[in-house]
């Protein structure tokens, strides 16, 4: 016994003197080669500590994140932001105790309660849908294992629009698209998103009935169509999906394309939030499905342009739009960013003098996201969706064709308060991308753009995306989007409406920073004013 002693006694002496060992002689290696390379100064001084200093920045971020943010400081979306869309997506929960987070004496909008609110049986929306659906119930949190849920199947109303409230896009087209449901899936392409992304949130958002999905300008793959969800087939200056070998218009495609039951409309990108220039794809990405989905060559690089050469003005693109509508006989809408005051003139005046102009309009704020694109169009380019908005609306009532359009705001837009003041501001329909990224699995990693993101969702690489069970995120999509509607239908029976669809400024007041308060009323009067002081 005692000769077994020794030799393990032995044994783990010379395993702690090979540590030691290789530890000194890694400590040198590091010192010389440190010293001697031309690339780091940190490093030629303090080899060590310049190591030290490397690795402590490189998980920044995550530190950041999860220990020395507060609740409310994380960008582009806080802790408690990210929280309640996922607490929402997996509980179909969105209950919080105590108190709100929210810095009251910052300025922002707030809802005008009503003293008389509507019941709940006052509430107008259909009854009768009803979405299955799973959920988790969180029986233990522990603090030092994972905690302890039940899944379990879960049928709850659909809280879709009432049929006579339904939201119709492009009436006076051969094929109208209408819609029950207020909230929709923001442009995503196939290529940006991996494929079993781009399928959990197809069949979520089909199981999740009334919506709709945006293709993105990466075309209409397999993925999309696979829930049957009803969607909008976006096409980019690049045309990808309906393009011929020269990049231009292939109309015997686009006919196909109109044929499938799934599309109900098509959207040109003019531009978007988060970059008003063309996209980009590197050559990794574009593998032979991907390539034959967009109309191009593997594993070649591909840019979207930052316009359309087959337009430049208001005119030659309202044409593109008629003939596009007329051969397809379903609704053609654009996607935009505005930047000033003056964005929409051209176009509003246009399509009153000749009946002409898009079905719809997607409006899209800076503060939107991407899968890449640059800082300073990131940052700089293009207004918030709340201060584009009201521009939008005066520029089309100014002109009397308001009625004509129907508008789709973006932007951050992932919680009912801030759909309720979008709608209030004048949009009859909402976007949202990064809150169904989150839904599906999305941790803010910021890697959208490297093909590495390590839970699956924006990237192709059939590896990572193993991380991303279909059959469990898509009920997640459903949860998600039925909270949000049914977070609507609530605040707005606060506000004395018995549906969303009846917001109106007079619903809103905005509160500035000393506490003054000013209705949504008078701040789109004074919008009103600078659109209609101009000739």
């Amino acid at each position: 016994m005692s000769g077994i002693a020794n030799l393990l006694i032995i044994l783990g002496f010379t395993v702690v003197f090979i540590i030691i060992i290789v530890l000194v002689l890694l400590l040198l290696y590091m010192i010389f080669f440190d010293r001697m390379q031309k690339h780091h100064a940190i490093l030629r001084n303090y080899p060590v500590l310049g190591r030290m200093r490397y690795f402590l920045e490189k998980i920044g971020p995550e530190m950041r994140q999860y220990w020395f943010n507060s609740d409310n400081e994380g960008k582009p979306f806080s802790r408690d932001d990210y929280e309640h869309m996922v607490k929402s997506s997996k509980y179909l929960r969105d209950v919080i105790g105590f108190g709100s987070k929210r810095d009251f004496d910052e300025e922002g909008f707030f809802v005008k309660n009503s003293m008389f609110p509507k019941l709940a049986e006052e509430e107008k929306y259909d009854r009768e849908t009803k979405v299955t659906t799973k959920r988790y119930i969180l029986l233990k949190d522990p603090l030092f294992s994972q905690r302890e849920e039940k899944w379990e199947d879960e049928v709850s109303s659909a809280f879709l629009l009432d049929d006579e409230d339904a939201v119709i896009i492009g009436p006076n087209t051969k094929n109208p698209f209408r819609l029950k449901g207020l909230i929709g899936m923001s442009a995503m392409s196939y290529g940006s998103l991996g494929k079993n992304a781009i399928t959990a949130l197809s069949e979520g958002l089909a199981a999740a009935k009334g919506t709709w999905m945006n293709t993105g300008e990466g075309g209409l793959s397999p993925y999309h169509l696979i829930g049957g969800v009803d969607i909008i087939m976006q096409i980019g200056p690049a045309m990808f999906g309906v393009r011929d070998s020269f990049g231009e218009m292939d109309w015997d495609e686009l006919k196909r394309k109109s044929e499938t039951p799934e599309i109900k409309a098509f959207e040109i990108k003019l531009a978007q939030g988060a970059k008003t220039r063309g996209g980009h794809i590197d050559a990794e990405k574009v593998n032979p499905e991907i390539a034959e989905i967009r109309k191009v060559v593997p594993y070649k690089a591909i840019d979207s342009p930052n316009r359309f050469y087959q337009y430049n003005d208001v005119k030659s693109m309202c044409d593109f739009i008629e003939k596009i509508r007329e051969h397809t006989g379903i609704p053609v809408g654009i996607k935009m960013v505005i930047g000033g005051t003056d964005s929409v003139e051209e176009l509003a005046s246009y399509m009153k003098e000749t009946g002409k102009g898009p079905d719809f309009i997607s409006l899209d704020g800076g503060e939107g996201g991407t899968g890449a694109s640059y800082q300073e169009l990131i940052d700089s380019v293009g207004l918030p969706i709340k201060s584009a908005l009201p521009i939008l609306v005066s520029t089309l009532e100014k002109y009397g064709v308001r009625d004509r359009v129907k508008i789709i705001a973006s932007g951050k837009l992932f919680t009912p308060d801030r759909i309720a003041i979008a709608l209030a501001m004048g949009a009859d329909l909402v976007n949202i991308a990064r809150g169904f990224m989150i839904a599906i699995g999305c941790i803010q990693t910021m890697k959208c753009h490297s093909n590495a993101c390590p839970v699956g969702v924006a990237t192709t690489d059939p590896e990572l995306q193993k991380a991303l069970v279909i059959d469990e995120k898509k009920y997640r999509v459903v949860n998600f989007l039925v909270t949000l509607r049914k977070g609507l239908f609530r605040i707005s029976a606060a506000a004395g409406l018995e549906s969303p669809i009846h917001f109106q400024p007079k619903h809103i007041s905005y509160k500035d920073d000393k506490g003054i308060v000013t209705s949504l009323e008078d701040i789109m009067k004074e919008v009103n004013g600078q659109i209609g002081s101009r000739q």
